[in-house]
């Protein structure tokens, strides 16, 4: 199974690239869209060549969920404690964005290790923005409390117009996800994936993973919850999270598999669509060069034509012939 990477490839790319042509003052006006329609805006002028403009919009997010100023709640206080003095965020955003970040690249680290790490983490702006209240939630977790002020279960916002679900407790977090997708064959797919998933739960290898449930109905938990909500046409995934699956660094990974566990099995289903149209291509081509091979020899009959020869005669020979 592969697992998505937390940073932005390409921003982590355009940073690096930024920062070894720091001096060169060459102007920037990058756009791009990610998975799940989160959307991205890179802007450095040759006026301030170290003051870089990143502009991050998120999925739409359904009436369930809750956004606070634009961002989902606790997103604010997790940039600030991630970026420190060296990200500011402007308010208002730039239009069509949820967030605007202000970066001073001249105020970055010196030591180079110190620097890539940084970045890295400014790449991984997706993760700290959209998983902050999931983040939230999963400390309190690990203290083994209830976030205050925290409805009986939680929407959040992964997927545009999608969301899933929260229940959070002192002793566990159950987390719902309705798993749709809008083609039929991908539907079947991400149905038998899904199953075979929480059946290798069962593994002596993955005892410690958190338990896994697949349905084809909504769980109990999530009883109150609007229709449009629970539409699912590839069932209900749960995830009972403890508190030893947040301790420590532990923290960090639940929260970015949690944030994009649709996308994780999106990416597989359409990797396995893939692998079996390629097999059925080969399939097919070795059946056709069967048959090619199983065709009889045709016959190459030489049909030579009886045909009758005439003798041109002068005068001469006509008398000849005729007096004999």
């Amino acid at each position: 199974m592969i697992l998505l990477q937390s940073h932005s490839r390409f921003l982590l790319q355009t940073l690096l690239n930024r920062i070894q042509n720091l001096e060169k003052c060459i102007e920037l006006d990058h756009h791009w869209v990610e998975f799940d329609d989160v959307r991205y805006h890179v802007q450095v002028s040759m006026k301030n060549p170290h003051i870089l403009l990143l502009s991050l919009s998120l999925p739409t997010p359904p009436l369930e969920t809750v956004f606070v100023g634009g961002l989902p709640f606790g997103a604010i206080e997790a940039i600030k404690a991630a970026y420190g003095v060296i990200v500011q965020i402007l308010d208002p955003p730039r239009d069509g964005f949820n967030l605007t970040l202000k970066l001073n690249l001249s105020k970055l680290p010196q030591d180079e290790d110190q620097r890539h790490t940084l970045l890295v983490k400014i790449a991984s702006v997706r993760e700290v923005v959209l998983g902050a209240p999931l983040r939230v939630i999963l400390k309190h977790l690990a203290s083994r409390t209830v976030a205050p002020d925290i409805d009986q279960f939680v929407a959040l916002v992964h997927r545009p117009n999608e969301s899933f679900f929260l229940v959070p407790q002192a002793e566990k977090v159950t987390v719902v996800f309705p798993m749709r997708f809008k083609d039929s064959i991908d539907t079947v797919l991400a149905t038998s994936f899904l199953q075979e998933f929480m059946e290798s739960r069962r593994t002596a290898g993955l005892s410690n993973a958190p338990p896994c449930l697949w349905s084809q109905t909504p769980p109990l938990e999530l009883k109150g919850v609007t229709d449009d909500a629970l539409s699912a046409n590839a069932g209900f995934v749960t995830f009972v999270i403890l508190p030893r699956h947040v301790e420590g660094r532990k923290l960090d990974r639940t929260v970015w598999n949690l944030s994009t566990f649709h996308a994780y099995v999106n990416y597989h289903v359409k990797c396995s669509e893939g692998f079996m149209h390629s097999r059925m291509r080969r399939r097919v081509e070795s059946l056709i060069q069967a048959l090619n091979c199983a065709k009889p020899d045709q016959e190459k009959t030489k049909k030579t034509p009886q045909t009758r020869s005439f003798k041109r005669l002068n005068l001469k020979d006509s008398r000849t012939n005729s007096s004999s």
